[in-house]
């Protein structure tokens, strides 16, 4: 409790802290905001029947990981997303495109343009998505949950527009973070969308939606016996998975290989320097969250192509695969552990760079023991790095897939399972370890004891 009230009494952790949680207020607000003129009676229909099918689990999918819905549709229905997508196709084509590799060479001011190149990107991807909702929302698909009178032309224009601009200003909201407040600001808006979703999931875990009333099942060995609801040993494989969710994510982000390194020997008149033994850290899981979504991103694309395929040129194959990717198929979870292996070495050979890393060593008189300053020093950490990136890849895979898995096999509904042990937990516990890391910089370096020290 001590520890809080020292937060307070620095002026500037109290103001970045009060502006952060300024943004995330007014984003909540937003977030409650229909888009005029849509019968949310009709469209909370349309979802509910469309909730068991491909383009609902998608649907919920996408509310998870963006911080948008579209269970009412409100402004900020798209989410973040459209922002995120926009980074990574500018991230894949900088390690292809050479004009995008030099700008990223050129520092800040490679940095800011391409920046401003995401963001032109991220306008074409908003109002790309929201075309195709609002004509969904238009359609018998979705029950023509427009209201009549209004389902023309100039209300869909008017519709792309407004959700193109609530994402823009979700995106305008997460740099303001960065810059004034504390903590990541894209990652912040999409752990305050899960957070704000786990009271649901746990009020469908345990009270039948129906009646209102507490379920009888959560307390009987089998449930009813049709395998059809929550039974109490449900409940507690939930709960183990959180516990160890949460234990796991702690220690791959905590973790750490710390390869020894040591400082040559400098005498300045009677006076000998360095010559000290130090570590060098290296994350066991460097790429944190993003791989998962950044996989997660990529996975809600073939659903759509492959729906659209099927229905406009009536392909049986494009049918088939659109139902493989559903959440449950096994193609689905055999891609999502490919793209998470690949993003968790792309996203670490982004911002660990071996031969840098090697120099910066020479430079400052340093090296590894049994190692040549250089190539052969560059060649090692690069091989350790692979290594202990494989089981950092290995983790946040079986992390990723856990709510598959227990939706399939346990039957539990997947909106349950992914709050209760899957990647929701692990973003949440991965940008709260951040945000407290962070906190801690500040106390440390006003020479208060950190948070997590003792």
């Amino acid at each position: 409790m001590n520890k809080l009230i020292t937060i307070f009494k620095i002026p500037e952790l109290a103001q970045k802290i009060g502006i952060t949680a300024l943004f995330l207020i007014i984003y909540r607000i937003g977030f409650n905001v229909p888009l005029p003129m849509i019968d949310q009676q009709k469209l909370f229909q349309a979802m509910q029947t469309a909730q068991q099918g491909a383009l609902g689990q998608v649907l919920g999918f996408i509310s998870i990981f963006s911080g948008g819905t579209f269970q009412q549709s409100t402004i900020f229905g798209l989410g973040i997303m459209p922002y995120i997508s926009a980074s990574i196709i500018l991230q894949l084509l900088a390690s292809v495109y050479p004009p995008l590799e030099k700008l990223q060479k050129e520092g800040e001011s490679g940095r800011k343009k391409i920046n401003e190149y995401t963001r032109y990107l991220t306008v074409f991807i908003c109002m790309l998505q929201a075309t195709f909702w609002v004509r969904y929302l238009m359609s018998s698909g979705g029950m023509g949950a427009t209201i009549r009178g209004y389902d023309t032309m100039f209300y869909g224009i008017t519709a792309v527009i407004t959700l193109t601009a609530g994402t823009i200003f979700l995106m305008w909201i997460g740099e303001q973070i960065d810059e004034y407040g504390i903590g990541n600001g894209i990652s912040l808006i999409i752990m305050a969308g899960i957070i704000a979703q786990i009271p649901a999931a746990t009020q469908l875990l345990l009270f039948d939606t129906a009646t209102g009333t507490l379920k009888e099942s959560i307390f009987v060995l089998g449930g009813s016996g049709t395998g059809q609801d929550i039974s109490f040993e449900k409940v507690l494989v939930l709960i183990c998975l959180f516990i160890g969710v949460v234990v796991g994510v702690v220690l791959i982000t905590k973790g750490q290989r710390r390869i020894p390194t040591q400082s040559a020997k400098h005498v300045r008149g009677r006076r000998v320097y360095g010559g000290t033994r130090q570590f060098l850290p290296l994350r066991v899981n460097q790429a944190g969250v993003m791989p998962v979504i950044f996989a997660s991103s990529l996975l809600i694309l073939p659903t759509f192509v492959f729906l659209w395929l099927a229905n406009g040129f009536g392909w049986s194959w494009a049918l088939f695969l659109r139902d493989a990717f559903q959440r449950q198929g096994y193609l689905y979870n055999i891609c999502y552990i490919f793209l998470i292996y690949f993003f968790c070495y792309f996203w670490t050979a982004i911002i660990f760079n071996p031969k840098d890393m090697a120099n910066n060593l020479k430079d400052y008189g340093s090296f590894i023991p049994g190692y040549r300053p250089g190539k052969r020093t560059a060649d090692y950490l690069e091989r350790v790095l692979m290594r202990i990136t494989y089981i950092g890849a290995a983790f946040l895979a079986v992390v990723a897939i856990i709510p598959n898995l227990i939706s399939s096999l346990l039957n539990v509904d997947y909106r349950i399972a992914s709050f209760y042990g899957g990647t929701g937990l692990l973003i949440v516990v991965s940008v709260a370890l951040d945000l407290v890391q962070k906190i801690d910089s500040h106390l440390v370096m006003r020479n208060y004891p950190g948070l997590t020290e003792d």
